[in-house]
């Protein structure tokens, strides 16, 4: 089928975009949909043909997987390295040389392949794949300590393994080659990630602190810097600039930016897109001859990659090294790999072709097969195991309080009754000290410091409420801490009253949700505290449906205040006057009301007050 070029352009996009959505939906990592929908569109249907020589494919594609990994580079922050460095370096520095070595040896023997090419499917496969190992720690819900170690391995450990499969492919192809050649290419790689990944990275952060760039293109320029220290770099030493990419966003991502979460966020996006389109495009260029050189031997290597080689890696590079023993056995199993392996594999399978090693021609299908299996394999795996190491959150249900008062208190405690989890944070030790004696989980530090993301676990709450008696801190923290948790699942006090309604309010785009009723300020749920109110629960039925709570209960925000509920498979909801809650029959309300001697006081009081005002003269 031939078609236009802008028609197939528009193909993919589609297709890349609608299998990231699937795959969310399915709760599948979304390399394998992606992947599959690839081969459709590709050898199996022959829908798309991109009709462009290799050579300029190859370059198309290193140009996206550059700034993936620059992504990557700006995802990874010192304060982690200074955290878990031993164990980083043991994966990063010992584990690659390791990884190679016993992956070249089961190519050779396991799956029959000639020794040069054995040992740059070796190389290539030392890789661990951010663009998969990412969205999967995100799923899992790994502590921090843990998630650390294996995004730090995978983003690294890319550019390692992509260069040593450049240095590899040298040794055996070039006409002069050798281990001087070898020193020499190794140097050159290093020296251009020197000058244009850390020189140059560091200069940019330089320039966008000083404000010399319109603060509208400092996210494109970005882009179109990356793309030039990545050509820059490879015009030195070929794939040198994937090196030089993770390099330079390691130094803009650990540099006191203002902007640097918009720019990160820009960067992130646009790898989202990316990836839907390589993940589309690399499995469509490949031939149905080429998928039927898989036989049993390929199964058995990889088999022997997932069951030997990476443990053994893994065991030999951590020996004595301060890793908790759980982590080094989920770090044993859990190795997907991702784009890099598979454009790596396109980039030295016909290479290796070309100079006279044929059987180099399943390089592409077996590395494919690696990244299917491991992605499935691990993917489907990782949650399960590392709960059951204790490494991760079990569930993703519960809530963090950023304000400690009176009323959070009250209100954790009667999150806990309902066995929701509940963390307060505050930066006053003061006011949390009445909360943590109680037996409740806080956090003393300024939740938005870095401290706070290095090590405060949030993975295990669903729902963020911001409590303080400050409106623009509350929104502040929303904005901030919005991304993490969902904007629909962050919520902060109603803002005071005081500031007028419409146009003289903030904007929602500018804060969180705003939680329970528009009269639950800080100051009026205080009040409503200390004049006896109190958290209640109420089991909706059918014979007592939400209905019926709400004429028993009398007027919301005056005579009672929903808080949330609990549904019946246990998931907790904060109610909020800006979004749809309809608890329906099993659900258990939560609200805040006066206790029912506190409710015949005051009515007792209007009694007493209505006679006095008919008694008095007019």
């Amino acid at each position: 089928m031939n078609m236009h070029m802008a028609t197939v352009l528009l193909l993919i996009l589609s297709a890349g975009l609608a299998s990231q959505w699937l795959a969310a939906q399915i709760r599948l990592p979304a390399i394998v949909v992606l992947i599959a929908v690839g081969l459709l569109l590709g050898p199996v249907t022959g829908t798309i043909n991109l009709r462009l020589p290799a050579v300029e494919l190859t370059e198309l594609i290193g140009l996206g997987v550059a700034i993936i990994l620059f992504e990557g580079g700006m995802d990874l922050k010192t304060g982690e390295f200074r955290r878990t460095g031993p164990g980083i370096r043991r994966l990063t520095l010992l584990a690659p040389p390791v990884a190679w070595l016993l992956g070249g040896l089961a190519a050779h023997y396991v799956a029959g392949l000639s020794w040069p090419v054995s040992w740059v499917l070796g190389a290539i496969l030392v890789v661990t794949g951010p663009t998969v190992i990412l969205p999967l720690l995100r799923q899992a819900r790994l502590n921090k300590d843990t998630a650390a170690l294996l995004k730090w391995e995978g983003i690294v450990n890319d550019p390692v393994g992509v260069l040593l499969a450049v240095l590899t492919f040298q040794y055996f192809t070039l006409a002069d080659g050798g281990w001087a050649q070898v020193a020499l290419g190794m140097g050159s790689a290093i020296a251009a990630a020197a000058v244009f990944g850390g020189l140059g990275g560091w200069a940019t952060g330089w320039l966008y602190r000083r404000g010399s760039m319109p603060t509208h293109l400092k996210a494109p320029m970005l882009m179109v810097l990356v793309l030039v220290c990545y050509w820059a770099s490879n015009r030195i030493q070929h794939e040198a600039g994937l090196l030089s990419v993770t390099l330079m966003g390691l130094v803009i991502g650990n540099m006191q930016l203002v902007e640097r979460e918009t720019l990160r966020r820009f960067q992130e996006n646009l790898t989202v897109v990316l990836l839907s389109v390589l993940f589309i495009v690399i499995p469509s260029q490949l031939d149905v001859a080429q998928l039927a050189q898989i036989d049993w031997r390929v199964g058995l290597f990889v088999l022997v990659l997932l069951l030997v080689v990476r443990p053994m890696s893994v065991g030999l590079a951590t020996i004595a090294a301060p890793v908790r023993p759980q982590e080094r056995l989920l770090l044993a199993w859990i190795a997907p790999r991702g784009i890099v392996a598979a454009a790596s594999a396109g980039i030295f399978g016909p290479a290796l072709v070309a100079a006279g090693y044929p059987d180099a021609e399943r390089l592409a299908p077996i590395v494919f097969l690696v990244i299917l299996v491991t992605v499935l394999a691990h993917g489907l795996t990782l949650g399960r195991l590392a709960q059951r190491l204790r490494l991760a959150a079990k569930t993703e249900n519960g809530l963090l309080i950023v304000g400690a008062s009176s009323w959070s208190l009250a209100l954790a405690q009667a999150l806990r009754k309902l066995d929701i989890d509940v963390v307060v944070a505050d930066g006053a030790y003061q006011r949390l000290k009445p909360i943590r004696m109680d037996g409740i989980s806080v956090f003393y530090g300024e939740i938005l410091s870095e401290h706070a993301h290095h090590t405060l676990d949030i993975e295990h709450l669903s729902h963020l409420l911001c409590a303080t008696d400050n409106d623009y801190y509350n929104a502040l923290v929303c904005q901030a801490e919005g991304h993490e948790f969902g904007h629909h699942r962050t919520f902060q006090l109603p803002s005071h009253l005081e500031a007028g309604g419409g146009n003289k309010q903030l904007p929602l785009q500018q804060r969180g949700y705003s939680a329970l009723g528009p009269t639950a300020t800080f100051e009026q749920l205080h009040q409503w505290l200390h004049s006896g109110w109190t958290f209640q629960t109420r089991k909706l039925t059918e014979a007592f449906d939400y209905a019926q709570l709400l004429s028993s209960l009398g007027t919301v925000g005056e005579d009672w205040q929903l808080i949330g509920g609990v549904s019946p498979r246990g998931s907790f909801w904060l109610a909020t006057s800006e979004q749809n809650f309809r608890p329906d029959t099993g659900w258990t309300l939560l609200y805040f009301a006066p206790t029912a001697a506190s409710r015949t006081a005051s009515s007792a009081l209007d009694e007493a007050a209505s006679d006095a005002s008919a008694a008095s003269p007019a």
